[in-house]
């Protein structure tokens, strides 16, 4: 006889209390006050008095584990099914030679036409999830779970599931689950989920069952509808007006995000809750929308059938009848219109009105993301995140083998964060996903950093080869197939041995695992690359990428080292720069770490670098800058002077100049003699350095004055007049200026450039 407890299912008002209790993140018992030394050492605390006081209420927190099984139960549970298990104690027998042999379940869920199981595993951190053993065992139970289940739910569909919290899943486990059809859902999937029924409510079922029962039959379903046939842009379509809740059986929304990684190109902005919002109430007072929605439905190439009618209009290429839509899950894709289509869920009048559709027959998937970009005004609506993915799919099979190249770096950028083996999993931000102090390095960021190195190809006119790859195969797929284990395997490897600053992020001041730290990288790994395989020491294109990794791990391992034990001072620095010049900073940082101890390793302009980055001119580059002031000031005060008579400040300076130099010398001088001193500041002293360049070219100044005085012998011929002739003094201020931060380090090229300037003016 079945030990299956099935009195552990509930539904109803049983399951909207059970419902309440997995809402909370604590447990709570009834004490007497005696234990309750005891009871904090084991992590409860007091939260309420009784009447009695020999007793009080304690809570402490649910487990992780159970958390996450709450989590899990909860989705499902707001998507609207209708019967689950109320505890953790839900046991399934599984063996009808043995009944007594039982399962314990972590989740069940059932509703009128499927039954899902779901086996649950979480850790308190993120780490490498092993489960060969686990998932063995579950694929020996299923035969025996489902035909239980279908004893108690006959002719429904069911459904296992693998829920992983914090867990990296090894390849081998992801290829067994796929073989023996068990889905995994990571906490990105989960995560799309929960913020899906937000928006959908009980609808966002629809787009669960769509995934997880692609193409089999919807029971009970109508699926006759009056249609128009007609051509349009070489395509066939049909034109005709169905019951919301009909199309969201059958409808998907091909959403871009993690939970939809495999399904390229995926194009629709996620849907907004708020715009959702306005939707239903405008159909709920009555509103309506006369615009169709634009759909492809899903055939496999078997052509939809259509019983044209016996009536005819006479030179109309258009047909009337009946068209048979499937009755399959994910058989219908939205191209537009998603936030009319769902705004009926959970409405009265998702039967009651009927919405006009234009449905494209097994229109190719690029063909829905070009016409979804035509539709949204050529991609202007679209937020760049989304739009950078789309184009990576548009451009991979692109006649411009440079636009193939550009959708290869974006594919595996795009891996990088979705991919469950990447160490970066759910660590870029991919198409609509929200930033986080985690979650925020980006898709662009690590395609900026591919298109620096030398792994792919770079072609020229008639896509002639300009520098070939050093993994690139000919092919964006034979290519991306090569090249992404190996740079997933040096990723891992930094991971394991820096797990520290690792899963830092943005928060304390990270280095790594933001834009700057894994574009630099990405740089340096492709450093050594180009150096070994100078070297003639690997070749990429016919060696593994574990043989490949196993050459270059050994250069990674003293920036392994730099990145564990960098300084306060260190990680300072490198947080202080910003824009470009803290990417360079980054990755000159990260190719010294390597340098200083792998003495082989000489990136080209890295020993410049730090030449220009030592501070070695810093200070003999300020001397050099106050006498040129000194000098120049009094050049122009003596020409002034020569010019103008004893009023040459007057005459001889703009107004604005003037003005302000005198308010400035005034409080100076204010300053200065109320605390007992002289006031002997003049306005000239008060003139900045970069106002001689206005007082140069004030009124006749230049043409009478100073165009023989200024202007550098090598300046004298350049074109651009005398703004060009003394750009010198915005040059020299800029510098001046940087000096200021104590972070800055005048290069070899500035300190140069003053130094040419102070031989020119004061020697």
């Amino acid at each position: 006889m079945s030990k299956t407890r099935w009195d552990k299912i509930v539904s109803g008002r049983e399951l909207s209390s059970t419902k309440a209790n997995r809402n909370k993140t604590f447990i709570t018992m009834k004490e007497r006050l005696l234990a309750l030394p005891d009871l904090v050492e084991e992590g409860w605390i007091k939260y309420k008095d009784y009447k009695d006081p020999k007793f009080i209420g304690v809570k402490k927190d649910k487990p992780f584990d159970e958390q996450f099984e709450d989590k899990v139960w909860l989705l499902l549970a707001s998507m609207g099914f209708t019967e689950m298990n109320s505890d953790r104690n839900f046991e399934m027998s599984y063996d009808f030679q043995n009944p007594a042999f039982t399962q314990q379940i972590d989740v069940f869920a059932s509703d009128d036409e499927t039954v899902l199981i779901v086996e649950c595993k979480s850790a308190e951190n993120i780490k490498d999830g092993v489960f060969k053993k686990s998932i063995e065992a579950l694929r020996g139970q299923m035969d025996g779970l489902r035909k239980e289940a279908l004893k108690k739910y006959p002719g429904r569909k069911v459904k296992f599931i693998w829920a992983t919290h914090n867990f990296i899943m090894s390849k081998s486990d992801l290829v067994k689950l796929s073989e023996w059809g068990i889905v995994h859902f990571s906490d990105a999937v989960i995560d799309y989920y929960v913020e899906l029924v937000k928006h959908l409510g009980s609808c966002a079922k629809y787009q669960l069952l769509g995934n997880l029962f692609a193409n089999t039959e919807i029971r009970n379903m109508e699926e006759k509808i009056p249609a128009i046939q007609g051509k349009m842009g070489g395509y066939t379509y049909y034109s005709f007006s169905i019951e919301p809740e009909r199309l969201l059986k059958i409808g998907y929304v091909l959403h871009r995000n993690e939970a939809n990684k495999n399904m390229m190109p995926t194009y629709q902005r996620i849907i907004k809750k708020k715009r959702l919002q306005d939707v239903r109430t405008f159909i709920d007072k009555g509103g309506y929308f006369p615009n169709s929605l634009i759909i492809s439905i899903d055939t496999n190439g078997k052509g939809l059938q259509f019983d044209q009618s016996a009536t005819k209009v006479d030179d109309s290429i258009s047909k009337l009848g009946i068209l048979h839509l499937p009755k399959r899950y994910r058989s219908a894709y939205i191209i537009d219109g998603q936030h009319r289509l769902y705004g009926y869920s959970d409405s009265q009048y998702a039967s009651k009105n009927s919405i006009p559709v234009v449905a494209f027959v097994d229109l190719d998937r690029k063909e829905q993301v070009k016409l979804f970009m035509d539709i949204n005004e050529n991609q202007k609506s679209v937020p760049k995140t989304l739009r950078v993915t789309l184009n990576s799919d548009m451009l991979w099979e692109s006649e411009n083998y440079n636009e193939r190249r550009q959708a290869l770096r974006s594919k595996i950028a795009q891996m990088l964060g979705e991919e469950e083996t990447s160490p970066l999993l759910s660590r870029v931000v991919v198409g609509e996903d929200e930033t986080s102090p985690l979650k925020c390095i980006t898709v662009e960021a690590i395609q900026s950093a591919l298109k620096r190195c030398h792994f792919f190809t770079i072609f020229g006119k008639r896509n002639v080869i300009v520098k070939d790859g050093t993994f690139d195969l000919g092919t964006n797929q034979e290519t991306c197939d090569l090249f992404y284990p190996f740079i997933e395997n040096c990723f891992r490897y930094i991971k394991t041995f820096s797990e520290g600053e690792w899963i830092k992020g943005e928060l304390d001041n990270g280095i790594l695992t933001i834009n700057r730290g894994i574009q630099a990288v990405i740089r340096t790994i492709n450093d050594v690359v180009n150096m070994l395989l100078a070297n003639a020491e690997i070749a990429p294109k016919t060696e593994k990428a574990e043989d490949v990794f196993a050459k270059v791990y050994y250069y990674l391992d003293p920036l392994i080292e730099y990145i564990n034990n960098i300084s306060p001072e260190q990680r300072k620095d490198l947080r202080s720069y910003f824009g470009g010049g803290a990417d360079t900073r980054f990755w000159r940082a990260f190719q010294r770490a390597i340098a200083d101890t792998r003495e082989d390793f000489k990136p080209d302009g890295l020993e410049k670098y730090w030449e220009d980055e030592a501070k070695t001119f810093n200070e003999e580059s300020l001397k050099y800058l106050r006498e040129i002031e000194v000098s120049v000031k009094s050049i122009i005060a003596q020409k002034l002077k020569e010019k103008c008579g004893d009023n040459w400040q007057i005459k001889g300076l703009p107004k604005t100049v003037y003005s302000r130099a005198k308010k400035d010398a005034d409080n100076q001088n204010y300053d200065s003699i109320t605390s007992g001193g002289v006031g002997n500041v003049t306005i000239w002293d008060c003139v900045k350095f970069l106002e001689c360049k206005e007082i140069i070219l004030y009124g006749k100044n230049w043409s009478e004055t100073f165009e023989s005085v200024v202007v550098r012998p090598e300046d004298s011929k350049i074109t651009g007049g005398r703004e060009a002739k003394t750009e010198w003094f915005v040059k020299l201020n800029t510098i001046s200026n940087k000096l200021q931060k104590a972070a800055y380090s005048v290069s070899t090229e500035e300190y140069s450039f003053i130094k040419s300037i102070y031989n020119w003016i004061c020697a």
